[in-house]
């Protein structure tokens, strides 16, 4: 039986996406990355990808082009990988139904908070200044689905808690969710890729 496909879209410096071609190499996912999409020409997710001899390809936004038409377009390159699953591995865009609407219940994201928690951009950060003032004791990293145009909202597949220390550093802090991103990312694929494959 074919391995399940999977398509990362990556924004950034692509760690997850490292964490998932180890995983994916030595079977611990179930799976093959077949191609790295990215918005920006200077991620180092598309270098990760072509040290792993996968298919990249860059999608960058127009100017006078809509969200709405981006999407269509990212969708189109994506679709053309015919990926079981679209992992969403730090890609900072908010996607539109017309991207999601081509890949009902395939949608991945990761979100450096626990559900229901700090939807939106830097999680991180602001978990951390909320311990500061004393307002939370522990933050935490959650993958979930992403079916409609909610914000880190999706149906949970996992979460894992992180608690945080105020004695050490914010740097500590995000190398503590960093770590737990890759291993509950792990966990996650692994599974749904097991799945899959049991279908």
């Amino acid at each position: 039986m074919d391995r399940p496909r999977i398509v990362v879209l990556v924004s950034g410096s692509g760690s997850n996406l490292q964490a998932v071609l180890d995983a994916c190499r030595v079977d611990t996912i179930a799976a093959d990355v077949v191609g790295v999409v990215s918005n920006r020409i200077d991620s180092y997710g598309l270098v990760r990808a072509d040290e792993a001899g996968i298919d990249t390809e860059l999608v960058v936004e127009h100017a006078d082009e809509d969200r709405r038409a981006y999407d269509t377009r990212l969708a189109g390159a994506v679709a053309s990988l015919e990926p079981d699953w679209v992992l969403l591995a730090g890609w900072m865009r908010l996607l539109t139904m017309d991207f999601l609407g081509h890949f009902p219940g395939q949608v991945v994201n990761l979100h450096p908070a626990l559900p229901g928690e700090l939807p939106g951009t830097r999680a991180i950060e602001r978990a951390w200044a909320e311990a500061q003032a004393g307002e939370r004791a522990e933050s935490g990293v959650m993958v979930h689905l992403v079916p409609d145009e909610g914000v880190d909202d999706g149906p949970v597949l996992g979460s894992k808690v992180v608690p945080i220390d105020v004695s050490g550093t914010l740097d500590m802090f995000a190398s503590a969710i960093h770590d737990t991103e890759h291993a509950l990312l792990i966990e996650v694929l692994a599974d749904l890729c097991t799945a899959t494959n049991d279908t």
